[in-house]
């Protein structure tokens, strides 16, 4: 005790040096023979980085949860490469690679295209920097845009890292991460494990602790009391359990999270829920009481955990995650929601006696818009998110109808595999009947005829018992179809010798030449004779037209006799 008093008055550097190791750590460089990481659960895409960037010239590991995953005996899903080298450097090595982020620059190097590419992300060492020494801003990222654009290390009025590119060595880069059983560094070709922060030691005791004093870290930046969460979760089963001054400072710095972005925020809480961890993330929230104040959509997926729809949305994003199936925050958001939609759709279909209820696809759409604005704020307009929520919803009662044209283009949509697992977990709960479920997933694999046949099975099922059915759609296989028949013979046509069948005779033309006059008189004699011929049964009548009968033009009185014997005496006008 005297001699370190002593020394610290001569003001000895074996002291300051002390100090500086306990501050970064000291470096062990473990051989395999100790950590006992196989290589072969390397990505080969991780590998080949590596190897570019140490060809370069520069220092190169493989960084983070997936050094602790590979320790652990556990394949990692994603890999992180740390270097030397700076961003633009990076970028120059690689065919695809892109620098993205403003608080911290990182590359990503892509390989492949489209939905089957693989991204590596690679950082830079890092330098430990105090954030009493660091600029500060009075606002945030928004507010403060410009005035962080030419600043490396910048942090708000509550201490919140707001920039952090000031590059530095690895044992600096060590000390600034977070957890120590991610503050491990792994060369895949030398395949030492370097270890600064005894990262080997907390993972065989299963501990999960933090770097540095706590509260100061979760100050510095506010999403590792989520992050601690999502890793204790995902640890949980191998037995891993908080280090107790990690612990202590969780629950009361929740009050820092106000001033983190909600975009970030929002992304964080997908993370709890996507990662093949979501129903461990919801216990240990309630666990380290933060079933609360994170963020307000995360709030209600806590309340409503152990509802039993929400129960099984939550468990099967936990199986498609492990069996290595894409998933989508739409539909897990569409489940958490469904309560608030479906009892705004059943409150507008049944109104207040003397008022008519309104049409069901319109109600429904003014129960998604009140649960979106009630509920999912800002989110709302991110897009996609919302517009495939909304589809989903909006298509669970066009599943009723089962008759038509309706099944078969309600099938080709695009987020019908979505709408239908939808419909699949509510017949789980008892929501709606299983045959409607096992129906469409029949329909949706079965070949065109079948799925036919299985419309028109529906549409008599639907016909009333008792009286006669209803319209139905008659196919030209069927016997009672129009072509399938020979028409009925017409009452009007006659049959003739030879079974020759004619036409019905047309009636004779009648002459409207006067109105007081009948239509015998004023016909001459040739008209009279041609109509005696052609009465009823002669043939050459039935085929030739009748003949247009005229009127004889009356010559003046006072003409001669035979030509007034000829016709009657006028009549009076």
């Amino acid at each position: 005790m005297i001699k370190k008093f002593i020394d610290k008055l001569l003001g000895k550097s074996g002291v300051s040096k002390t100090s500086k190791v306990s501050k970064f750590g000291k470096r062990e460089d473990v051989p395999v023979q100790v950590h006992g990481i196989d290589r072969n659960l390397v990505d080969q895409r991780a590998l080949d980085v590596v190897h570019t960037l140490k060809a370069a010239g520069f220092e190169a590991y493989i960084v983070g949860g997936a050094v602790r995953d590979l320790l652990l005996g556990l394949r990692p899903k994603d890999f992180d490469v740390a270097t030397s080298a700076t961003p633009e450097q990076v970028k120059s090595l690689f065919r695809r690679a892109f620098i993205i982020g403003r608080r911290f620059r990182i590359v990503h190097v892509v390989y492949g295209r489209g939905r089957e590419h693989e991204m590596i992300e690679v950082s830079t060492f890092r330098a430990y920097m105090d954030s009493a020494d660091a600029e500060q801003v009075a606002g945030n990222e928004r507010t403060s845009k410009g005035e962080l654009a030419g600043m490396k290390h910048a942090v708000d009025a509550s201490g919140r890292v707001l920039r952090d590119n000031v590059w530095g060595p690895i044992e600096q880069d060590a000390a600034r991460r977070d957890f120590s059983i991610n503050a491990m560094y792994y060369d895949p070709e030398s395949q030492v494990v370097v270890d600064f922060h005894h990262g080997i030691r907390d993972a065989k005791k299963k501990t999960l602790r933090m770097i540095g004093d706590a509260a100061t870290r979760y100050r510095e930046d506010p999403v590792r009391i989520i992050r601690a969460v999502r890793f204790a979760a995902k640890l949980s089963g191998l037995g891993f359990k908080f280090d107790p001054h990690t612990l202590e400072p969780l629950a009361s710095s929740r009050h820092l999270l106000g001033d983190v972005p909600q975009s970030r925020l929002f992304d964080e809480m997908l993370k709890l829920l996507q990662t093949g961890h979501a129903l461990a993330s919801v216990e240990q929230l309630k666990a380290v009481g933060l079933n609360t104040g994170i963020y307000p959509l995360l709030d209600v997926v806590v309340e409503r955990a152990d509802d039993p729809f929400v129960k099984l949305a939550l468990q099967d994003t936990d199986r498609r995650v492990g069996e290595g199936k894409p998933v989508a925050p739409s539909f897990l958001l569409a489940c958490v929601l469904w309560a608030d939609v479906r009892k705004g759709w059943s409150q507008r279909l049944n109104p207040r006696p003397g008022q008519r209820p309104p049409p069901p696809f319109s109600a429904l759409q003014d129960a998604v818009d009140d649960a979106f604005e009630a509920r999912i704020g800002d989110v709302s307009g991110r897009g996609k998110l919302g517009a495939d929520m909304r589809e989903i919803w909006m298509m669970q009662p066009r599943f009723d109808k089962r008759v038509g044209t309706s099944p078969f283009s309600l099938v080709d949509q695009a987020r019908f595999r979505a709408g239908f697992d939808f419909l699949r977990l509510r017949a789980q709960v008892g929501e709606i009947e299983e045959e409607l479920a096992h129906w469409w997933e029949t329909f949706q694999h079965a070949s065109d005829e079948i799925r036919e046949d299985m419309v028109d099975a529906q549409r008599k099922v639907n016909q009333p018992k008792g009286g006669a059915g209803g319209a139905r759609r008659v196919k030209r296989s069927d016997t009672d179809h129009p072509a399938s028949s020979a028409p009925a013979p017409d009452p009007r046509f006659r049959a003739l010798d030879g079974d020759e069948v004619l036409a019905p005779r047309p009636a004779p033309a009648r002459s409207y030449g006067s109105a007081f006059a009948p239509d015998s008189e004023g016909a001459d004699d040739g008209e009279a004779g041609d109509e005696t011929e052609g009465g009823e049964g002669s043939e050459g009548a039935a085929q030739a037209p009748a003949k247009k009968r005229r009127r004889r033009r009356r010559k003046p009185s006072g003409g001669g006799g035979a030509a007034a014997d000829s016709g009657p005496a006028p009549t009076a006008d």
